[in-house]
């Protein structure tokens, strides 16, 4: 199945220093084994997608990285995620600086039902920033880096919730970036998006690489075969392969992931 990517920037370094390293990974939801002996490293400053068919596991292997599981009545994790060499499952990971440091976008924008320079500054504030030239630098410095503040410069006062989906989507990740994180994590988030505004969300992810590790899980091959420097690809809580996009995409070693890769399955 051939792509054509539009991401930049070299291919993954076979000895390069994972910003993220997940060490046999097992995760049960009360007693359904959910995930299953996974590892897997995710380089800095590169895209990597995470694919295969629902309930495969791969959103749940991405919610590990800033511990949204934990949320979840009856989880029980063993293994290892480090990030930057630290194992966050540590019992003395402080989670509100991991989330920090770890932002996360869903499949549906979800801005907050106020302004769209509060909706930016909400988790500033929320780490204690409270001088309001600083929060006015990150605010504009947010939305320049999603291509949002030539739009919004003079509306920052309206109602973020006014919006169209994607300037909604791509507020959320302002609102992320104004935290200062490391990693950006995003659960299909051109699902609830046309194709054009897909097509932006996709340039913005590739512009952002250049600064930030991002993971991204998504249901369409294209996508992933057209941003991502690496893809992995999940199968019943497993990881089956990972590698090169370019190869994953034209020459899989599995014959399940030609096999999804190509529709036959998913």
């Amino acid at each position: 199945m051939a792509a054509t990517s539009v991401h930049q920037g070299n291919p993954p370094a076979a000895l390069e220093t994972p910003k993220i390293a997940v060490q046999d990974l097992n995760l049960w939801y009360g007693s359904f084994h959910a995930l299953k002996n996974v590892r897997v490293d995710v380089l800095p400053r590169k895209i990597t997608a995470f694919i295969g068919p629902s309930g495969c596991g791969k959103s749940t292997v991405l919610r590990t990285f800033n511990r949204m599981n934990d949320l979840i009545k009856g989880v029980r994790v063993t293994g290892k995620v480090l990030i930057d060499d630290h194992n966050i499952y540590e019992e003395d990971t402080d989670l509100i600086r991991l989330r920090k440091r770890v932002g996360m976008v869903f499949q549906r924008p979800n801005p907050f039902p106020i302004s769209v320079f509060e909706n930016v500054a909400y988790g500033p504030r929320i780490h204690g920033e409270t001088r309001r030239r600083r929060l006015e630098e990150l605010v504009e410095k947010s939305l320049r880096a999603t291509a949002l503040w030539d739009d919004l410069k003079d509306r920052l006062s309206t109602p973020a919730l006014g919006l169209s989906p994607e300037q909604q989507q791509r507020l959320c990740l302002s609102r992320l970036l104004a935290v200062e994180p490391d990693v950006l994590l995003m659960d299909e988030p051109c699902s609830a998006l046309d194709p054009i505004a897909t097509a932006r969300i996709e340039e913005l992810a590739v512009e952002l690489s250049k600064d930030f590790t991002i993971v991204i899980v998504t249901h369409n091959m294209q996508q992933a075969a057209r941003i991502s420097h690496v893809t992995a690809f999940f199968l019943l809580g497993e990881l089956l392969e990972c590698g090169e996009t370019s190869q994953i995409f034209t020459n899989p070693k599995n014959e399940k992931t030609e096999q999804y890769i190509t529709g036959r399955f998913g």
